[in-house]
């Protein structure tokens, strides 16, 4: 991409899409194109075509998408694979229409099968059965990538999938009803600490800047306030699931990384011609116990974790082979404890 190449960023106001606009100013790139969503309806087709015929991008970054954890997933599954299909359609269609030069569509681990060998490579895809709490969503996602790859084989053009990990960092989804697990846990181990120290102002101004508080966390927090020395806090599951954690400031890194590769390069070629997708990851997972024991360390929840074994886990373990992007020349450099540190702290910048 040349420094004044048009650039449109769909989802620049989310957590991945604000980290690539971030990237692309440091990088020195000035002519870049983004749209709320109250400009810019992704799933209105016509609206989407006269934007494309009217800005005629040269690239496109496609991070916008409905995204959730399992409460979500779980409770609007006609939402999660209506909104992206529409979406990704749309965005895709025109950038052929419109001659764009490159389009680089961000999927989801969660694609792959539920039970697939790990760590699980890009050939893993269509293989099993998906995890059935985020079904929906997957399809969706498997559909954008197929689409992106039908595009290449029939038109010649450059739409490169790439399907990151669990990813997290600032600007994240905090709300309970639909976040993902570690802004999740972040959330509620900071409001457990307030609750520890009983302080309701805190807790009604936390709700005030991210959301409601659902009625099961809030009957946690009473009973941990009522009761400070023998504070419990519980959470969905078992804990055993395994997950792989990625900064978003590592991902905009390999997103820019990927849409920069020369054209004329045989590992550029492979990708985008022959490789249905392309894993983005940290190479490294955790289980989600291991997670909350580091998450509450940091944010200085001190009492007990409890876990509510009648509540969904979601894949036992999604762990991405990310050997291709290292072998052309990509590896993250943010290890997971600083990146939850900066995270809170950007969390607590925004609680000010």
């Amino acid at each position: 991409m040349k420094k004044d190449s048009k650039i449109y960023i769909a989802g620049h106001t989310g957590m991945v899409g604000s980290a690539i606009v971030s990237h692309l100013k440091a990088a020195g790139h000035t002519n870049l194109v983004t749209a709320t969503h109250a400009a810019l309806d992704l799933i209105d087709q016509k609206a989407v075509a006269h934007f494309f015929k009217q800005e005629k991008p040269d690239y496109v970054f496609l991070a916008a998408a409905k995204v959730g954890g399992i409460l979500a997933n779980n409770d609007y599954p006609a939402q999660f694979i209506y909104d992206n299909l529409m979406v990704q359609t749309n965005v895709i269609h025109q950038s052929h229409c419109h001659k764009v030069k490159m389009l680089l569509f961000l999927g989801s681990s969660c694609i792959y099968p539920k039970h697939a060998p790990q760590p699980i490579s890009e050939d893993h895809l269509l293989t099993g059965e998906l995890e059935p709490t985020n079904e929906p969503y997957a399809i969706a996602k498997i559909a954008g990538l197929k689409m992106c790859h039908a595009y290449n084989r029939q038109y010649k053009t450059r739409y490169i999938p790439v399907m990151p990990t669990n990813l997290y960092g600032p600007n994240d989804n905090y709300d309970l009803n639909t976040s993902h697990v570690l802004p999740a846990l972040i959330r509620k181990f900071h409001l457990a600490r307030l609750a520890v120290q009983n302080d309701w102002d805190a807790i009604q101004k936390d709700q005030k800047i991210f959301g409601a508080i659902p009625e099961d966390v809030m009957a946690n927090l009473k009973t941990i306030s009522t009761n400070p020395a023998s504070a419990t806090f519980t959470l969905w599951g078992t804990g055993a699931p395994y997950r792989e954690w990625l900064h978003v400031e590592d991902m905009a890194d390999a997103c820019l990384f990927i849409m920069n590769l020369d054209s004329n390069r045989s590992d550029s070629e492979q990708i985008t011609s022959e490789a249905p997708l392309f894993n983005i990851g940290y190479g490294k997972d955790i289980t989600i116990k291991e997670l909350a024991l580091k998450v509450a360390g940091i944010v200085g929840y001190t009492g007990a974790i409890g876990w509510d074994h009648l509540k969904p886990d979601g894949m036992p373990r999604k762990l991405l082979n990310v050997s291709q992007l290292n072998n052309i020349g990509w590896t993250p450099k943010i290890k997971l404890t600083q990146g939850i540190k900066t995270t809170y702290a950007t969390y607590l910048a925004r609680s000010l």
